[in-house]
């Protein structure tokens, strides 16, 4: 099945490792792939840690949401493209995770053909997810589950600054 959480509100990512969490604890392989992001947020120490079912590998440099992407941000996102559509061929995971992969198509890091062209061969027994705002009517044509996350209220309007364990 292939997931998509998408939407302009907060916890996209968090239901996914939420999704991840419930796999790990029922034996199943997971692949977690961040793309865009650069650092590794809380979550990522507790994995790398804690859960060995869970590998997880960042396709980001440092965020460029406030500026325009450099040429390394499009070779990090590339490589990482790449290194998923190798991934999927190995059926290795049993859910694979790739976040913020509709921002890296949002600001054009890789082509929707590219991505729509590496699900046509994904196989049946991987889950796949995929997180961040904007994501293309194509690729919601392609799902099975559509989650959107609205924004009706966030503190970030009243000057709350992202806080580490909850935002990061």
């Amino acid at each position: 099945m292939i997931h998509i959480y998408t939407g302009n509100g907060k916890g996209k990512t968090t239901a996914a490792l939420g999704l991840m969490v419930r796999a790990a604890g029922a034996g199943k392989k997971i692949f977690f792939g961040q793309f865009v992001k650069g650092m590794a947020y809380s979550e990522v120490m507790l994995i790398h840690e804690q859960i060995p079912q869970i590998e997880h590998q960042l396709f980001g440099r440092k965020c460029f949401i406030k500026r325009e992407p450099e040429p390394e941000d499009y070779k990090a996102a590339q490589a990482g493209l790449r290194t998923v559509k190798e991934l999927i061929k190995s059926g290795k995971y049993d859910l694979m995770v790739l976040d913020e992969l509709n921002i890296a198509l949002y600001y054009k890091l890789f082509s929707l053909e590219e991505v729509l062209a590496m699900l046509e061969y994904l196989p049946e027994n991987i889950e796949l997810v995929i997180t961040g705002r904007y994501a293309p009517p194509e690729l919601i044509e392609k799902a099975d589950l559509i989650t959107e996350m609205k924004e009706i209220r966030h503190y970030y309007q009243n000057g709350v600054k992202a806080r580490k364990g909850i935002e990061f």
